[in-house]
């Protein structure tokens, strides 16, 4: 992690020295907090946000409650993030919410992992060190594909990186490695690249807002799934956000 970077976290992620440890790379943090938390007000702001600090590190938070509604029934969460963007006239809360919403991408994330690389296979190594090696492998494939995908994404304005297929970007570097492709490099560097070019001329269609219920799926699970009718419908959603403003302590 370096400055220019944002990093998002649940509230698994906000104990006080990890944080701080963050905040030491330069980086920025977007990261839930566990709403028993007492967090002392020292100057609010006209967003609802208000200026705090966290095991000697100033920070910014935002409460807020989140209402997702689907033809299924709504669902109101209360949520409290903190951030070291500070400014709340370079980053509004309403803005940084909406951001934190993407925090859900990891999912895809482990996704893309687990299926559409390794196929649904456990890993091949048999010792500690083999599958080290095989999990680094794993993530640095992962993280290089993904740059090559906002790298080409950036190329074309107004292009969301969402709209960028990982399963196009992994065949094609699949067939760049079977045809030893560019193992000789040229004078000339091409910055869209092959996988690039294939991204951008299979777009997918802009990400609409869905939500699914979390269920144990049975494919591959010794565990039993929850109840003998399992509703795996994927339902559009509408989503509100409703900045609070807290009491004094």
């Amino acid at each position: 992690m370096h400055a220019g970077m944002i990093l998002l976290g649940d509230r698994n992620s906000g104990a006080a020295g990890l944080l701080a440890q963050i905040a030491t790379t330069g980086a920025d943090l977007l990261v839930r907090l566990k709403n028993g938390r007492t967090m002392p007000i020292l100057t609010r702001y006209r967003d609802g946000s208000y200026l705090s600090i966290l095991g000697g590190l100033r920070v910014r938070v935002i409460e807020c409650e989140i209402t997702i509604a689907t033809t299924a029934g709504r669902h109101t969460g209360i949520y409290r993030l903190t951030t070291t963007l500070l400014d709340p006239h370079d980053y509004p809360a309403a803005e940084l919410i909406r951001l934190y919403h993407q925090r859900w991408e990891i999912e895809t994330a482990y996704l893309e992992l687990k299926s559409t690389i390794l196929g649904g296979r456990v890993l091949r190594a048999r010792t500690p060190v083999g599958i080290e090696q095989e999990i680094y492998a794993l993530l640095v494939t992962y993280h290089l594909l993904r740059t090559a995908m906002a790298d080409a994404t950036s190329t074309r304005p107004d292009t969301d990186p969402d709209r960028a297929s990982f399963t196009i970007a992994y065949q094609t570097s699949r067939d760049q490695v079977i045809q030893a492709a560019n193992v000789i490099a040229g004078t000339v560097i091409d910055l869209v690249g092959t996988i690039g070019r294939h991204v951008l001329a299979h777009l997918m269609p802009v990400r609409r807002l869905r939500v699914c219920p979390r269920i144990v799926k049975r494919a591959i699970s010794k565990h039993q799934a929850r109840g003998p009718n399992i509703d795996r419908t994927s339902y559009k959603a509408t989503l509100s956000i409703d900045i609070l403003t807290p009491a004094d302590a």
